[in-house]
This record gives structure tokens, C-alpha cells and sequence, in this order.
């Protein structure tokens, strides 16, 4: 056992145990037996009887558990993490399958050994009840997702420089921690020539190369492994040892799999476990990206980009989101007021302040995907206020069947609003910063994220107020306003793994008191709205602000929790504007940019450092 292997080990008993001495460790190594699994094994299954606990000493695994028959990825176990200690203290079945991401080194001890140690190390039984304890009390079947250490670049057509977008990546990771990059050639630099080729009857070379990633994976954050254009021993070597699989392919190239993706990367051969990105490449010049769902329809990859390698902003990007450090946006819903989010985007856009990932509800999920575009925020502004020039919600229907608005106009003022920015056909796929927006399933009573799919249709679903606007089919069922049960959808950017979430909420605190003992009859509160609006005597909600209100009331009780997760935090006083106000344009963004510029003169350079979209 070498230096790092031990840090390892040292690492996970003080996850069970507490703090340990160097003595403890010396009894522990005897009674520890060595594991390798091969990227894709199982080490076991979800509710196989306990057979004792793993320690991670390299490598990755993953944990999933069984739910309507398809697996769900609970989390990640990387190095220096543990596995089935809790199963072996409490003698139940494994509450989840683990599975190596790639290839992985463990160490097990069975129950019998761990029971010794106990024996032997009395002193450590309070520490570890503690920990046990602290861990009871948190939700046991998660494991926590941590970031990939060691990334595979892997060019999937004709046409991509992995040597040159490598370079420029690494140099852009090196912000966020020790960064190495290595390929063939330098592996041939350093070890001499062949040395990156060295199959299994050159173990010299191959010895010499294991033991030099394992420095590389122990003296460095982040590990980036640019493969061979092509199928090659090198390439291989770097699929086994990858956490995650970022697979480059130039946008106008075909789009079929080649050989070598059917032979390492999908269906039951797949060398590796690891989450697969799809990073399409495109020219500088491209104003936007299209045709993306043909390639996401071909392979079973977790999530895509869109990236033009000579744009150093989105190069950045990247290496915020593949070092942990991926910045969202949340919008909240509230009908005319959401137009204050575009407010809040010129000021950020002005202090800059990156933007990765961007998503909302309802009207937040509308300025969420124009966002999306990659649209600089004065000419989102000059956009929105041609779209909405005419009231989306105005025509009411003559025989209201299923709605009492019809949705032509709102489709109409959608459609429009897309052609004007990106054309009528675009995809929720095709947009140069990752978003979704979030509707509900009215015919199945459940929250909806939406990721792909016809842009206009998805956001028609998430703004469609039940009763005032009609449902939206879609996939055999009917969407609704996604207001009904998350209003501030933070907890989705949460899940999708955001460093950082930048959240516009726009509900208030206060809430107004009505002093009435009975609502005043219909012709008092017609007379009333005669007056000018600060000498009414009954300062009552409007019908359309009682249908759009009852949207919320569900979401309101999430509101603490969906603003606990927000670590910058605009709530913009919108107070004095309706929630149908929607020719107040111009007033209610300026309100918006307003709020945030003073937001964000209160924090300093420090503060928002971490927020920057440049070094």
C-alpha cells in the first residue's frame, strides 16, 4: 500500500469511526481484502444480505435503488468514501445496487473483522455511535454526488482539435483547482515512446503508467484525459479511468454513432459507467443552435452543450460546470411582473455576472428561455416588449367551455416572440445555456420539469392558468401553469447540481389586510373601480388577480424552503403592479433593474467573485 492508498483508507475509517490514529490503522490493513472492479460491475445489489463494508480507495461508484421497476441514481461514492457500513451495524438487506462507474479499488472488511476492530479498539465505540447517529439523522439512502476527478475528452466526429479545446479547457479549469492534462504524447514524453500504447504484454510500460494516473489522480483536483482521435489503447485506457465522458462532436457533422461509440460507449459492452455529456461544437459565427434532438435521440447520453471553442466565454462555462462550480438562474412565476426578471438580467449581465444553467416557472419560465438564447440583455428587453405589446390574456371567450380566455392570442404572442429571437421551430435542446422550465401535469396530478421538447408548446404549458387559459396536450396528457406546485423551482436547480442559484422571487412578504366584514356587492365594487385607484374604499383583489392568486397557493407554502436554497437573492417590491398589468412594460423592468443594481452595490468584489464570467 503506497502513500495515497493509505490517505485513502485513513480517510474513509475516519468517516466511520471518527478520527483515528496511525495504530488503528496498522490493525485495520490486516484484515482488509483487496477489490478491483472493472468499469460496469456490480459490487452488489439492492437488497442482497450484508456481507460487510467497502472502502473507496479509487475510483468512483454509484448507488441506485429500484422504483417502478427502473433504477434512479441515488449518488455517487468517490475516493475516500465508504459503502454498506450502515448495513453491517444494523444487519439489514443493502438498501441499494452499487455499481463501479469505472474501474475502482476497494477494500472490504467483513462483519466479523469489524467487529474485532470494535473489540480490540473500545475507545472508538462513542465516536462512531456519534457519527452513526448524525448520519440517522440525514436521509440514509443518499449518497452525496460529488464532481468528477478524472474527465475522458473523446471526439465522436471528423473535424474536432481535442489536443487544442483541451488545452484551453484545462488552462480554464486551473481557476478552480491543481488541473492536469495529459495525453499520448505526453505520456510518450515522459514515459518514452509507446509507452501510452503499452497493452497488457508490456507491463513495465503499463505498471509505469497505472502508478503515474494514481499520482495524478491524488496530487490534483481535476484530471483531464484527452483521448486519441480515433479506437487506440490510449483511448481505452482513458474510458476505463473516467468519471465522466465528455464526448465532443462538431454540430454540422452527421449525426449517426460510429464504431467506436457502439463498441465502448453504448448497450451492454460499454467499457464504462460514467455520465456521458455531449458537447456540440459550433462555429463562432452561429447565432443559434438547431437539430439538436437528432443527436440526443442516437445516444443515451446524461445531459448535452452547445460550445463555440473560440467564444472563451463558453469555454469557461464548461469548466465551471465540469468543476463543480456551475452558476444558475431561477425565475420565479407572477404574470406581468415577471417582466421585472428582465430587469434583473441587465443588471447582472452589467456586473458580469455568469449565467450556466436557467430555468422558471410560468412567465419566469418565458424570460428563463429567452435567457437560454444567449441574447445580450437589451435586445431580450427590445424583443419582449414587441411580443407582448398586446395583452396575452385579453380575449375572453364568448361560451367558455374548458377556459375563460381563449389561447390563440397567447399562442400567438409566444410564436411571435420566438420567431423574433430564434425562429418558430426551436427546441428546448437548441438553446446555448442549459434550461428548463416547469409545468403540471393536470391529467396526473404531478410536477412536470421540461427539458426538450417544441419551445412554444412547453412554455405555453408552463403559463396556462387553469380555468382562464386552456391546457396544452402534450405526450398524451394536459399541462397546466406550473405555479400550481413550484412557483420557484430552486430545488430543480438543485438536483441539477448548481453551485450557485441566483433566484428572482417575485412574492412579497406582507400580505394586505382586508378590513371587511362582508365582500361588498357587485354594483358597491363597480362604482368603486370608478375611482381613482388610491381613493378606493374597498381594496379588493380583481377576478383575474383571484384566479392567477389561486395558482400560487400551494406553491406560497414552498416559498421558505424553494428561498433557503438561494444564495443571491432579488425580490423586487411589485406590489403596485397587477398580475395582468402587462402593458406597465417598460415600468416593471426598470423596477426590476433597479432593485438589482442596489442588491448588488451592496456586495463586495469579494462577494461577487464567485459569480464572475471571467478569471
Amino acid at each position: 500500500m503506497n502513500k495515497h492508498q493509505r490517505d485513502s483508507l485513513s480517510d474513509c475509517l475516519s468517516r466511520v469511526f471518527g478520527r483515528v490514529d496511525d495504530e488503528f490503522i496498522e490493525a485495520a490493513i490486516p484484515r482488509l481484502a483487496w477489490i478491483e472492479l472493472a468499469g460496469g460491475e456490480t459490487l452488489f445489489h439492492e437488497g442482497d444480505a450484508e456481507s460487510g463494508a467497502y472502502f473507496v480507495i479509487s475510483g468512483r461508484l454509484r448507488a441506485s435503488v429500484q422504483e417502478e421497476g427502473r433504477p434512479r441514481v441515488i449518488g455517487e461514492i468517490a475516493r475516500g468514501e465508504t459503502v454498506g457500513e450502515m448495513a453491517v451495524l444494523s444487519g439489514e438487506p443493502r438498501s441499494a445496487t452499487v455499481t463501479a462507474i469505472r474501474d475502482t479499488v476497494l477494500a472490504h472488511i467483513t462483519s466479523e473483522s469489524f467487529e474485532a476492530l470494535m473489540h480490540d479498539h473500545p475507545q472508538l465505540a462513542i465516536q462512531m455511535a456519534r457519527m452513526t447517529i448524525s448520519r440517522l439523522r440525514r436521509d440514509t439512502r443518499r449518497v452525496e454526488a460529488r464532481r468528477p476527478a478524472t474527465m475522458c475528452m473523446l471526439a465522436v466526429t471528423d473535424g474536432v482539435d481535442l489536443e487544442a479545446i483541451g488545452q484551453r479547457l484545462a488552462d480554464q479549469l486551473g481557476r478552480w483547482g491543481r488541473t492536469a492534462r495529459e495525453s499520448s504524447s505526453t505520456i510518450d514524453a515522459r514515459f518514452g515512446r509507446g509507452a501510452a500504447e503499452a497493452g497488457p504484454g508490456q507491463s513495465e510500460f503499463q505498471h509505469r503508467v497505472a502508478m503515474w494516473f494514481e499520482e495524478l489522480e491524488f496530487g490534483n483536483d481535476i484530471v483531464l484525459l484527452v483521448a486519441d482521435p480515433g479506437d487506440s489503447e490510449w483511448t481505452r485506457r482513458c474510458i476505463r479511468h473516467a468519471d465522466e465522458l465528455l464526448l465532443l462532436a462538431r454540430a454540422d457533422a452527421p449525426v449517426a454513432t460510429n464504431p467506436f461509440e457502439r463498441e465502448y460507449l453504448t448497450g451492454a459492452r460499454a467499457r464504462n459507467g460514467a455520465r456521458q455529456t455531449l458537447i456540440l461544437l459550433h462555429d463562432r459565427e452561429t447565432a443559434q443552435p438547431s437539430g439538436t434532438v437528432e443527436w440526443l435521440d442516437r445516444r443515451p447520453v446524461d445531459a448535452h452543450l452547445h460550445v463555440r471553442p473560440d467564444v472563451p466565454g463558453d469555454i469557461a462555462r464548461l469548466a465551471r460546470i465540469f468543476s463543480g462550480n456551475t452558476i444558475g438562474l431561477v425565475l420565479g412565476g407572477g404574470g406581468a411582473r415577471g417582466f421585472a426578471h428582465l430587469g434583473v438580467y441587465r443588471a447582472l449581465q452589467e456586473a458580469g455576472i455568469a449565467i450556466d444553467y436557467v430555468g422558471g416557472t410560468s412567465i419566469g419560465g418565458v424570460m428563463a428561455l429567452y435567457i437560454s438564447f444567449g441574447i445580450p440583455a437589451q435586445t431580450v428587453i427590445d424583443k419582449a416588449r414587441r411580443a407582448f405589446a398586446r395583452n396575452p390574456t385579453g380575449r375572453i371567450n364568448p361560451l367558455p367551455l374548458i377556459s375563460l380566455m381563449g389561447g390563440r392570442r397567447l399562442k400567438a404572442t409566444i410564436d411571435g416572440a420566438l420567431l423574433d429571437a430564434v425562429g418558430p421551430h426551436a427546441d428546448l435542446a437548441d438553446c446555448w445555456l442549459t434550461p428548463y422550465c416547469v409545468a403540471t401535469n393536470f391529467s396526473r396530478s404531478r410536477e412536470v420539469v421540461i427539458r426538450r421538447g417544441p419551445v412554444s408548446r412547453a412554455l405555453r404549458a408552463s403559463v396556462s392558468i387553469p380555468v382562464a387559459l386552456p391546457p396544452v396536450p402534450w405526450e398524451g396528457d394536459l399541462l397546466v401553469d406550473g405555479g400550481l406546485v413550484n412557483n420557484f423551482p430552486t430545488d430543480v436547480m438543485v438536483q441539477m447540481g448548481a453551485q450557485k442559484i441566483i433566484g428572482v422571487d417575485l412574492a412579497r412578504d406582507r400580505t394586505p389586510r382586508y378590513e371587511h366584514d362582508e365582500v361588498p356587492g357587485w354594483w358597491t365594487l363597480m362604482r368603486d373601480r370608478f375611482r381613482p385607484r388610491d381613493r378606493r374604499h374597498h381594496q379588493l383583489p380583481g377576478l383575474g388577480m383571484m384566479l392567477m392568486g389561486s395558482t400560487l397557493l400551494h406553491s406560497e407554502s414552498r416559498r421558505k424552503q424553494a428561498r433557503s436554497a438561494v444564495d443571491l437573492y432579488f425580490n423586487p417590491d411589485l406590489r403596485r403592479i397587477g398580475l395582468l398589468d402587462w402593458k406597465a412594460f417598460d415600468r416593471i423592468v426598470e423596477i426590476g433593474y433597479l432593485h438589482a443594481r442596489e442588491v448588488l452595490s451592496r456586495m463586495s468584489t469579494e462577494e461577487l467573485a464567485p459569480y464572475s464570467d471571467v478569471p
